[in-house]
Parts: C-alpha cells; sequence; structure tokens
C-alpha cells in the first residue's frame, strides 16, 4: 500500500508492534492503526529525525521547533508527549537504546541525554562544532556523535566527562557502531566512509562513492554492513576481529541511472533493502544473490527505508511525501 502525505518523509519506521510510522517535514507524524493512518500534530515546524522509542512503542521525533516529541497509540488512543525542549536549536540527530531507556539527541553543539524512566535526568555534553549524528553502542552505556573532525565517544551517564576523540579531518554526517562493539564507522560529506577499531584506534578509509553514503545498515548477524551512496548498495565485510581492514567491498544491484540513497535491513536476516534515486526500491539476499524489485515506478528520490523485525516488510518515504508499507518476499 503506498499513500500521499504531501510532504517531505523524514523517516519511516516500524515499532516493536509492528506498525508503521512516518515523521515528515510538515511536522506530523503518521501513525499506523487497523483501519489506515491517524496523523498527530508533533511539531511547530518539521520533523528532522526520529528513531523508535526505547519502549518500543511509537516514535520519538526531533523538529526545527527545539521539540522532542513522543507519539505512540496507547489503549488504542493517540497520545503524546514533549520529551525535552531546546528553545532555539533545531534537533537534526536523535537515537534511543532500548537497553538503557536513555535517549540523546544532537542540538547545535551539544549533545543531549534523557531517561525515560526518570524525569530528572539529564546530560549536555559539548562540542566544538555541531553534532551531525548520534548512536548508542550495543549495550547503551556509551554515545558515539559524528561532527566536523571526526567523532566523540561519550559515557551516557557520567557527568563532566572528557570524551575519546576518533580524530579524522573532514565533515562526518552519519555514524554508527558495530553490533559487536568492535568498530565504529562514519559517513562523510566527502564521499567516503571512515572507520575505527576500537581497541586500539587504528582508522581505516573506506572509500570509492561517487554520492555521500548516507545510510548504513549492518545485518547477516553483524558480518556484513551495506550502505547507500552507489549505483548498488555497497557490501563491506565485518566478520574477524579485523573487520574490512585489507578487504574490498561490493557492489550489487547495480544501476546505471540512478544512486542508491538509503539501505535498510533486519540486522539478523540475510536480506538488505535499497531505495534508489529514481524512486525504485529492490532487496537482495546476501546468501543467494537472488534480487527482487519491491516498488518498479519510478518517482522522487527515497528519503527514508526500514525493515521490519520479523523482516516480511519494508516502510519506505520519499521526498515528494510518497510512502508505504511493501512486502518482502521470501529470497
Amino acid at each position: 500500500m503506498i499513500f500521499d502525505f504531501d510532504a517531505f518523509i523524514t523517516a519511516a519506521l516500524f515499532d516493536s508492534h509492528g506498525r508503521a510510522a512516518f515523521a515528515l517535514g510538515d511536522g506530523t507524524v503518521r501513525l499506523q492503526t487497523e483501519d489506515g493512518f491517524v496523523t498527530v500534530e508533533a511539531h511547530d515546524g518539521a520533523a528532522l529525525s526520529a528513531c523508535v522509542h526505547p519502549s518500543g512503542t511509537g516514535i520519538v521525533t526531533g523538529g526545527d521547533d527545539g521539540a522532542v516529541v513522543w507519539s505512540r497509540i496507547e489503549d488504542g488512543e493517540v497520545a503524546v508527549t514533549r520529551l525535552a525542549e531546546v528553545k532555539g536549536r533545531w534537533i537534526e540527530a536523535i537515537a534511543a537504546s532500548p537497553a538503557t531507556g536513555l535517549i540523546a539527541f544532537g542540538a547545535g553543539k551539544a549533545l543531549h541525554v534523557i531517561d525515560i524512566a526518570d524525569a530528572g535526568f539529564t546530560r549536555v555534553y559539548a562540542h566544538e562544532k555541531s553534532v551531525s549524528d548520534v548512536a548508542f553502542d550495543p549495550k547503551g552505556r556509551r554515545i558515539a556523535t559524528a561532527s566536523y573532525g571526526g567523532a566523540h565517544l561519550w559515557w551516557a551517564r557520567i557527568e563532566n566527562q572528557k570524551p575519546q576523540i576518533l580524530k579524522w579531518a573532514g565533515s562526518h554526517i552519519a555514524i554508527a557502531w558495530s553490533p559487536d562493539g568492535k568498530f565504529l564507522i562514519s559517513a562523510m560529506q566527502e564521499n567516503q566512509l571512515h572507520g575505527w577499531r576500537l581497541a586500539d584506534g587504528k582508522d581505516m578509509r573506506m572509500g570509492g562513492y561517487p554520492a555521500k553514503p548516507r545510510s548504513l545498515a549492518f545485518f547477516d548477524g553483524g558480518k556484513v554492513l551495506a550502505t547507500a551512496g552507489a549505483n548498488g548498495a555497497v557490501i563491506w565485510p565485518f566478520a574477524g576481529s579485523n573487520g574490512p581492514m585489507g578487504k574490498e567491498a561490493a557492489e550489487i544491484g547495480f544501476s546505471r541511472d540512478s544512486l542508491s540513497t538509503r539501505v535498510a535491513a533486519r540486522l539478523t536476516g540475510n536480506v538488505m533493502v535499497a531505495g534508489m534515486s529514481d524512486g525504485r526500491i529492490w532487496a537482495a539476499n546476501l546468501r543467494s544473490g537472488r534480487i527482487e524489485t519491491l516498488k518498479a515506478e519510478k518517482g522522487a528520490a527515497i528519503s527514508a527505508l526500514s525493515v521490519s523485525q520479523d523482516g516480511g516488510r519494508a516502510a519506505f518515504g520519499d521526498e515528494a511525501g510518497a510512502a508505504g508499507v511493501l512486502e518482502i518476499p521470501e529470497l
């Protein structure tokens, strides 16, 4: 099923109940119900970032109004809670940890951390440059931020700390931990990835992209990383203690006339999904090599993509406001 929400789709997500939710550039959140979708007026402005709430119910969005808002359906009714507000700042990056119940978000040059179980808990960690992205480690105890000049690592609950800084010149715009917590990978404005092995700080260049690889997704139990930013999906091997160091990437789903803009996968599965700059969406099985088109109709570039926890559906949105849920066949 495909809908026209008539606004840029910032995020397309599934909560732990399997319900799809969409965050939009007009400030609304669209929540899936048995009868379709309900509209939540979440922000006075645009929704710029989103993640699933640590409880697994509904989504948390950050807006250009400085607000962090939790939108969900409880007992059949729509519920909305304003969790935080940083006046005069845009909330362009947000992440949550089900393991610790923490939510982290970037607001200008500061990383903010709140706890869903303790309304009085808050931490603010200052950076020299703006925070572009945030990500929790697998245990939810440390937070990585992407910024100009590299990545910062913070302990999520400790006050008055100095971060571990992983330096690399350039603008870092997206960040992800490997599921085993051994590697940190950032996407860069300069059409490349950069990675660090955390045990010894050894770093690695991961280049060759024709476009910015803004979207990263680990799958196959964390042994593989898929990224956007090329004519297909770029696949990096992460098995072993050295991860992708000294290894070559592969590319699947090659297209001559479009670039991948978003990738998504279920961590424990072997199937990844890619959205393209011409609006098409396809799925590929890493083991069999089989590729299946999920959305053949062309349109605006795919701006949001995720896979359900059972691996059976993909939620997507594009820059023009088209959004929907697609079935992923057995591959």
